[in-house]
């Protein structure tokens, strides 16, 4: 689990640490990544561009001193990271990994519990995007989760699909239970699917694994009109819906009037605060509600709740689902929608 490269406080697992060791000499159950790349997640990045006024030299710098002052890549003020990826350098005798020298992976546990060190002083980017090239190194411990890049895919583009894997499998996990629950039942009503922030990564990703369930109706909620327009033409969601995610009952109404009622399934994607009490009220009595969102408040999300006498099921997307990876990488192939958004999130970024 790592504890041997936890620097302070004593006696926590990596991702509550304060700093990691990043010494490159590994244990006999470890594995050295040589990187490449890092993907900062969507809510980090935007805490980030937010508070230096986009300025890219000051991005980079505070990602720099981030890194190296805490020997992993976690944002002080949204607790998030992101992932890499990299080239397999090093493999401990005793790794359970089945990873070999040489194997290009992406790893698919944060960063803010993978030991780092970058090299180049990230010379190679300019602070405007998420995706981060880098040169340095990663350490993979024994309960890490790696995966080994799909050669018919751009590095680039498996990253951004890996880097949110979990949220489209659990999604397909929890829409596909419900749909199963009412054919048992008989009852012919699709199940009514609502992502907020459905044009992002993990939102036209959760879209896709949900319509792919059968028997679903969704909503795609997206901000603005453009990316309304780009959601639209991507297919995968039946009604697009414009919408703050920050205004409850406006996000309410938005999903209601799309819908026909409250969705059975909320699945929150945004990656900006003060999105839970929206999202709880748009869900039906006895639905459930999945965080996906390291911008969320769980507190805010329960007291909410509380407040607003919901019976909603709240979920707390962990990143990890069995087989998520090559799910969500199926996923992007069948539906050229979903790929075409994120070729377009790429070349803005």
């Amino acid at each position: 689990m790592g504890l041997h490269r936890v620097v302070e406080p004593a006696g926590v697992l990596p991702q509550a640490a304060w700093r990691l060791d990043a010494d490159p000499r590994i244990a006999p159950n470890e594995v050295r990544i040589r990187v490449e790349r890092l993907n900062l997640d969507a809510a980090s990045f935007r805490q980030l561009s937010e508070k230096h006024g986009g300025d890219g030299e000051q991005i980079r710098a505070e990602v720099l001193e981030i890194i190296s002052t805490r020997g992993k890549m976690q944002n002080p003020v949204t607790g998030s990271g992101g992932m890499l990826i990299g080239t397999v350098e090093e493999v401990g005798r005793r790794s359970p990994l089945g990873l070999a020298v040489g194997d290009r992976v992406a790893t698919l546990v944060s960063l803010t519990l993978t030991p780092l060190r970058i090299l180049d002083g990230l010379a190679g980017w300019d602070g405007r995007g998420e995706q981060v090239p880098c040169d340095g190194y990663a350490i993979l411990f024994a309960r890490s989760i790696a995966a080994v890049l799909p050669a018919d895919l751009r590095p680039g583009l498996s990253l951004a699909v890996l880097d949110v894997c979990g949220a489209p499998a659990l999604t397909a996990r929890v829409v596909g239970r419900y749909v199963a629950d009412r054919a048992r039942e008989g009852d012919t009503r699709p199940v009514g699917v609502a992502v907020i922030g459905g044009a992002g990564k993990s939102g036209s990703l959760s879209l896709a694994a949900a319509r792919r369930a059968g028997g679903v109706r969704t909503v795609g909620v997206v901000p603005v009109a453009a990316e309304r327009d780009a959601l639209a033409a991507a297919g995968v969601a039946d009604v697009v819906a414009v919408a703050d995610a920050r205004d409850p009952v406006g996000l309410s109404t938005a999903v209601t009037s799309a819908l026909g009622a409250p969705a059975d399934v909320t699945v929150v994607c945004v990656d900006v605060p003060g999105c839970e009490h929206g999202a709880v009220l748009a869900t039906a009595d006895g639905g459930t509600v999945v965080f996906f969102s390291m911008a969320t408040s769980f507190a805010a999300a329960a007291l909410g709740a509380e407040g607003l006498a919901a019976d909603v099921t709240m979920l707390v997307g962990n990143g990890y689902v069995p087989g998520h990876a090559a799910f969500a990488l199926d996923l992007l192939r069948a539906e050229p929608g979903v790929r075409d958004l994120f070729e377009a999130r790429l070349a803005a970024d």
